[in-house]
């Protein structure tokens, strides 16, 4: 679990596109915090310390707010089209003793013996969604996969999860596995062409002067 981390919060009475960006171009990302059935407040937080305590997994933190501190669970965090610039984050208050939804990566940890024997490791889920007190969620949830043979998998029911978390996802969901390796077939060499057969003679166009012979013949006769 990470280090929960304080932020400073000033009040942001404006909102709109423009004061937005002005607010980004002192180094200030607009948030709201809400929850607990308490009034929901704009406010705005140092971009970089935000940053700075995501890049380090802190998903919850004590907000100063209004001269009070609350806890709260950064619930969503808004990126440009680029995925570089932080636009917008939203702040569910949370308290110690509570129970809360979120989604944490899945980390594999060894090397399966079924790749060392040609095997393909796959990992159909890279997110697990778990429930567990706000103040205890985990960095990752990690999956160890140095037994795996080709033809095993670990499933969400295998997964060893740490004290009060608990997985919300499909018990038989396959989490990873070790598959035999496909292998693609060599294209197979087209047949060689069949040489054109000459066409069957029908009939031919009698030559000049055998039309008139055989006319002559007839009339013999």
């Amino acid at each position: 679990m990470a280090e929960t981390v304080v932020l400073a919060t000033q009040p942001r009475d404006s909102r709109g596109t423009h004061k937005a960006r002005q607010l980004r171009k002192k180094g200030l990302v607009p948030a709201v915090v809400y929850g607990h059935k308490q009034e929901t407040l704009s406010v705005a937080v140092s971009a970089e310390e935000l940053t700075k305590a995501v890049r380090h997994g802190v998903r919850v933190l004590d907000l100063q707010t209004n001269g009070a501190v609350e806890k709260a669970l950064i619930r969503e965090l808004q990126y440009d089209h680029l995925g570089k610039e932080l636009l917008h984050v939203d702040f569910a208050r949370v308290s110690a003793d509570e129970r809360v939804h979120v989604s944490v990566k899945v980390e594999l940890r060894g090397v399966a013996p079924g790749v060392t024997h040609g095997g393909a490791l796959d990992q159909p889920l890279h997110v697990l969604p778990i429930e567990c007190l706000a103040i205890s969620i985990p960095d990752s949830i990690r999956v160890n996969v140095g037994e795996l043979v080709i033809g095993q998998a670990i499933h969400v029911r295998d997964l060893v999860l740490p004290e009060g978390v608990k997985a919300l996802a499909d018990p038989d969901a396959i989490v990873v596995h070790v598959t035999v390796k496909q292998v693609e077939a060599e294209p197979t060499p087209a047949a060689p062409a069949a040489e054109a057969a000459e066409p069957e003679v029908i009939g031919r166009k009698p030559e000049e002067g055998e039309e008139e012979e055989e006319k002559k013949e007839k009339e013999k006769k």
